[in-house]
């Protein structure tokens, strides 16, 4: 089949933009023709490895500035992106689709795809947060405009079932989460006295309260070290904050890194402290390298994939004392470190590459017919229960 995933900017590092990536690559080594559209593009190369068998284009080729568009509403947060030129420049694009599956995977492209890609596409929107984050005139528009669509697919349960609440049945969902790339990531010995966490250095991630759960951790075991990878707009807030609980020499912000694998699998323990999340990637790779983690159980998707005492520990949602708690007591449990990393692993199987590339094809495949026989609607299916 015919496959068109669109990103806003395909070339950042971002974690929609690495699993639609793997998403596209995928589906590319199963046979399908895929190709990857980048609505705009702003550094010369992709930080992900793509499929040479992907064709990639870029839809805006000239500046993308210019007055603020009019479509994308107020609160989505890319808005500064989308301007005018933009807008109608994605616009031509979609109307130029000729067949096959278009999946676009952010409000802004979802909103502009329902409005103006020819209804003989099978329109897929992938929702890489969740209903609940948005803002009012996002959301307003999200429940106006969606209803155009084939499909809507959300990373959890949980948002598919808000999703069909709000919604009432109008469009057809599906609950597909994000795959890992492989299953072949190297595993930890868990021997190394590391904590790790990644992701942007955002308030979402929760970092500022990671730090001092881990200075209650430090004072039970100073041997032990915390490193988080990443970067973002909150770098020198959080050095000062390791300066203030004096952890200079426990709490390490390491920076980006590109070899995700390599550094948990040198860890021991992995820390979620996000305040509200999609699907935690991190978390996943973080299994399938066979750690033990540590998690708030924030919306959305940590308690979807982690059951206390079989392959993690969830806490309390905020809870510093309770994640510094469920660290300490990993450090000092190592049998019970090692049966929760064998668990974890176990767990990263049933989001492997295939087996989530085999749930995407028979939703397409589902869409596809449907749309043939005139009938895609809010229909629903075996295909899109999951």
């Amino acid at each position: 089949m015919k496959i068109t995933y669109v990103l806003l900017h395909a070339y950042g590092m971002g974690g929609t933009i690495r699993t639609v990536i793997n998403q596209a690559n995928t589906m590319a080594a199963a046979g399908h023709e895929v190709r990857l559209a980048s609505v705009v593009r702003r550094q010369a190369g992709s930080h992900f490895a793509i499929d040479p068998r992907v064709e990639t284009v870029d839809v805006v080729t000239s500046g993308a500035g210019g007055e603020p568009g009019v479509q994308v509403p107020v609160g989505e947060p890319a808005k500064d992106v989308f301007t005018r030129t933009v807008e109608d420049t994605f616009a031509a694009f979609l109307q130029g689709l000729d067949d096959g599956v278009l999946v676009t995977t952010r409000p802004g492209l979802n909103l502009l795809a329902a409005r103006h890609a020819p209804e003989r596409l099978v329109r897929v929107a992938q929702d890489h947060m969740h209903l609940g984050r948005y803002k009012p005139a996002v959301r307003a528009a999200i429940l106006d405009d969606y209803p155009r669509l084939d499909a809507v697919v959300s990373l959890t349960r949980g948002d598919r079932a808000e999703y069909d609440r709000a919604l009432g049945g109008r469009v057809r969902t599906a609950h597909i989460p994000n795959p890992l790339h492989s299953l072949t990531a190297p595993r930890t010995d868990h021997t190394s006295k590391v904590v790790v966490a990644a992701g942007r250095l955002t308030r979402q991630k929760g970092f500022d309260l990671l730090i001092p759960a881990f200075a209650k951790v430090t004072d039970r075991h100073p041997d032990w070290r915390l490193r988080l990878y990443g970067s973002g707009k909150a770098e020198n807030r959080l050095r000062k904050l390791i300066h203030l609980h004096h952890l200079y020499n426990h709490v390490f912000l390491m920076g980006r890194t590109r070899d995700l694998d390599r550094e948990l699998s040198g860890s021991s323990i992995y820390a979620l402290s996000s305040r509200f999340e999609g699907f935690p990637m991190t978390l996943l790779e973080a299994l399938n390298c066979g750690l033990a983690v540590a998690s708030f159980d924030c919306p959305t998707g940590p308690n979807e994939i982690i059951v206390t005492g079989e392959n993690g520990l969830l806490v309390p949602h905020e809870d510093g004392d309770g994640l510094a708690a469920a660290l300490c007591r990993l450090i000092e449990d190592a049998p019970l470190r090692r049966r929760l990393g064998e668990a974890a692993r176990a767990t990263a199987v049933r989001y492997g590459p295939d087996e989530i590339r085999s749930r995407w094809e028979a939703l397409f495949t589902d869409l596809i017919e449907a749309k043939k026989a005139g009938a895609a609607g809010p229909s629903k299916s075996r295909g899109a229960q999951s």
